[in-house]
């Protein structure tokens, strides 16, 4: 086909001059079938050009396109190579993780019987100390003989038995102290057992960070217990003029002291129920709860404020009543937190919230806590949910990628309106969108168990002296 285009486009440049001469001078006279025929060379010349320069482009595009699969090919071997050596390193960590795990074994097989060991010798030592008061107390006798045998002159036989008898008694000293100084070894080589065989769940511990150890609390980062709330900031809310009470403390105070649902009516807003929890000698109304991951919590904007879920179960209680009754006076923000081993841990605040106009704004100061904080304090937080992210200054939609509205002021800094995970979940990425506690320098913590509750600042003492603060 190209050959046959080539000549048509070359034919018509090859004929003589003087053939050109008389086709012009007889064109005047030429038929009408004449200039037909000539006017289709030119037609088949220029579509023959045409597809010339389609064949240059289609070959340009050829070339292109060999280049980028040549990317494409080095970017999938970079990929085979890193994911090779990913899965080297995965094996060598499982490798070390089995070795640790037999290390650990033998060493408290070990640990076993130098406990059943240390036993054997203290009741040794038990039987050797009843020996020596016994022989003490025949030392006393013969020192007794002693005395009154200094009166007169004692016979040969009797002072070779009183130095038998001394001899014998230093010698059971003499054995006590070495079974001392050996059960004082035995201890000490106790400690050493322990603290390596610590060490090795430490390690264990840190391998498995994609598993139920990641996200425990853990004893090390219990803080000091706070300190009293302020007495000047005292904001004891008291029932409304009708006899409606504006919170579940005002209910309280009323008599009413049994956890459950009622009805209360901040001063300003309309009535509506929530859950009271009757605890500290006081009542508190709980706005958030979460237990078992039965209610989905990446709701939207309108959710969040009206409230959503089962106050008995799994609930929110809606950031416009929660507003309602805040904007009363000055509340205590308490976060109750509970993982996967069942150890708790609570942070309270002092806090403040906008109203709709300022999108909910939070601002937080901490109180008291027994775990590191997670939330930013003397920042404005502003709710954010799917529908409606107000992280103006950052692309990354933070309720969309990571689920749930919440007051974020930086991704993955804390979540407890997030996907419900449990520990076994694969990938730390999607652990990662869950329910969890994750302070600024230190891990995350997966949380099987969440409850928010407020209270007016009025209380005369410390929560955390109470027996059952948690």
């Amino acid at each position: 086909m190209k050959v046959f285009l080539g000549f048509l486009f070359i034919a018509p440049l090859a004929l003589p001059a003087g053939a050109e001469k008389e086709y012009s001078s007889f064109d005047s006279a030429a038929s009408p079938e004449t200039k037909s025929r000539f006017a289709m060379l030119d037609d088949v010349r220029i579509l023959a050009n045409g597809l010339l320069q389609l064949g240059h482009g289609l070959k340009d595009f050829v070339h292109k396109t060999k280049g980028q699969m040549n990317d494409i090919f080095q970017k999938l071997y970079i990929f085979d190579r890193s994911f090779y050596e990913l899965s080297q390193q995965t094996s060598e960590i499982k490798e070390e993780e089995e070795q640790l795990r037999q290390t650990t074994a033998r060493l408290q097989i070990h640990n076993e019987e130098i406990k059943n060991l240390s036993q054997e010798m203290n009741s040794k030592i038990e039987d050797l100390i009843q020996n020596k008061i016994q022989l003490q107390e025949k030392v006393w006798g013969l020192e007794d003989k002693v005395t009154k045998l200094a009166i007169i002159q004692p016979s040969t036989q009797d002072t070779k038995e009183i130095s038998s008898l001394k001899a014998f008694v230093e010698q059971q000293d003499n054995d006590i102290k070495q079974l001392l100084k050996i059960v004082e070894d035995q201890h000490v080589q106790l400690d050493k057992q322990h603290n390596q065989i610590m060490e090795l769940e430490d390690k264990l511990n840190h391998i498995e960070l994609q598993e139920l150890a990641e996200n425990s609390f853990t004893e090390e980062h219990t803080e000091p217990e706070g300190t009293p709330f302020p007495a000047h900031n005292a904001t004891a809310v008291t029932p409304n003029a009708d006899g409606a009470t504006p919170d579940c403390t005002a209910l309280y105070n009323s008599g009413v002291h049994s956890s459950g649902v009622y009805t209360i009516k901040p001063k300003g807003s309309e009535a509506f129920n929530v859950y009271c929890e009757m605890k500290f000698g006081t009542s508190w109304t709980v706005i958030q709860k979460r237990v078992d991951g039965s209610l989905d919590f990446n709701q939207t904007w309108d959710a969040y404020t009206n409230g959503f879920g089962d106050l008995n179960e799994e609930f929110w209680l809606g950031l416009n009543k929660i507003y309602s009754m805040t904007k009363q006076g000055d509340y205590i923000f308490r976060i109750e937190l509970q993982d996967w081993k069942d150890s708790r841990r609570y942070v309270e605040y002092s806090f403040s919230l906008g109203g709709p106009e300022t999108n909910y704004t939070l601002q937080l100061t901490r109180v008291s806590g027994s775990i590191p904080n997670a939330l930013p304090e003397q920042t404005e937080l502003r709710f954010s949910t799917k529908d409606h992210d107000m992280d103006i200054a950052n692309d990354f939609n933070c309720p969309e990628n990571y689920l749930g509205g919440w007051w974020h002021s930086e991704c993955e800094e804390t979540n407890l309106n997030g996907k419900y995970v449990t520990p076994r979940s694969r990938g730390r990425l999607e652990r990662r969108k869950g329910l969890y506690w994750k302070p600024k320098k230190g891990r995350y913590y997966l949380l099987k168990s969440t409850k928010i509750m407020i209270h007016p600042t009025d209380l005369k003492f410390s929560l955390n002296a109470q027996p059952g603060a948690f």
